[in-house]
């Protein structure tokens, strides 16, 4: 599996921003359709909230696409 690191310059980021800004998604949309089907651990928990908070040190996984971001 990839490991992306994503720095980031704010306290935190909304995890389906978080997709878009890494590239890992092209728009908002596709973001809320992913995180609403389950297909995004965060911290190794299925999380389905697309507002949830990522923050430094957080672990974003979507195994579909065999990616792992590291938050710095």
């Amino acid at each position: 599996m990839d490991r992306e690191k994503i720095k980031i310059n704010t306290e935190f980021i909304k995890l389906d921003s978080l997709l878009k800004y890494s590239g890992i998604v092209e728009t908002g949309g596709i973001a809320k359709e992913i995180i609403k089907d389950g297909a995004v651990k965060f911290n190794g928990e299925v999380c389905t909230m697309r507002g949830k908070k990522v923050r430094i040190g957080d672990i974003v996984t979507i195994e579909e696409l065999n990616v792992e971001i590291e938050i710095i």
